[in-house]
């Protein structure tokens, strides 16, 4: 978006409002562009999932092919990490991986609007991740849990300094789960904007900005390309952390 002759590159973030829900208790509720979107790709995946697995043929088709590696994809990723016992936690994987790559990949549709680009929802994943660990670890193995803390074989002196660290590094993962996925979606996205909006200047100058406008149009392009490969690969590695995470649920002790 542009406002006059300045490219606005944040334009493209903007939560709007669609619906306002009122203000029960002084807090503002409304159904946003952001919301909607989120129910959408919600709605595609289950669309998508159900459609290409009702006839379940024998030799599958396309669309089940499309299906099935990607449970076989997920399931491999959480038997590798987690080890077979991790199963238990793949539809919670599965789907995390599934959302946040359809939602990735759809934020790459012109106009559309990116979900994962806001640290509010990489955040509500991230927490939802530590929480299954917190919670499962200290219905599982109660109190032994905390043993995740206590590295084992460390000197009696060293081990309040340990646990700290420990602690501290625990605490941080939700905040790096979610700020990693943040930032390169909205790095990738501001950038290409960015050279696009360069293109929009350069060719309003007349013909010798339409020969300058070449080398931002090719770095659009690049920047193109590479998103799609990061939004893929941002989707894999959030569902790899969340996988190593809850292997420490599953296995506190060191």
């Amino acid at each position: 978006m542009a406002s006059g002759s300045v490219i606005d590159p944040i334009h493209q973030f903007q939560i709007i409002k669609i619906v306002e829900l009122g203000q029960p208790g002084g807090v503002e509720l409304a159904f946003t562009n952001s919301a909607a979107f989120m129910f959408g790709i919600v709605a595609l995946v289950f669309f998508f999932l159900t459609f290409a697995t009702r006839g379940r043929t024998l030799v599958p088709g396309r669309l089940q092919s499309m299906a099935e590696l990607s449970y076989e994809f997920v399931a491999s990723t959480v038997r590798g990490s987690a080890g077979n016992e991790g199963m238990k936690f793949f539809p919670l994987v599965f789907s995390l991986f599934i959302f946040v790559l359809t939602a990735n990949m759809v934020g790459m549709i012109p106009y559309a609007f990116t979900v994962t680009s806001h640290l509010i929802v990489t955040a509500a994943l991230a927490l939802l991740v530590i929480l299954t660990v917190i919670i499962y670890g200290f219905v599982r193995h109660g109190t032994h849990f905390l043993h995740l803390f206590v590295p084992s074989g460390v000197p009696a002196f060293l081990l309040p300094f340990m646990v700290v660290i420990e602690v501290i590094s625990f605490l941080s993962r939700p905040i790096s789960l979610s700020l990693r996925l943040f930032a390169n979606m909205l790095a990738g996205h501001i950038a290409m904007k960015v050279f696009a909006g360069f293109i929009v200047m350069m060719t309003a100058s007349g013909v010798v900005g339409w020969f300058g406008a070449v080398l931002p149009l090719a770095m659009v392009v690049a920047l193109t390309a590479l998103e799609f490969l990061v939004a893929a690969l941002q989707a894999y590695v959030f569902a790899v952390l969340t996988c190593i995470y809850l292997n420490d649920a599953l296995h506190p002790g060191h």
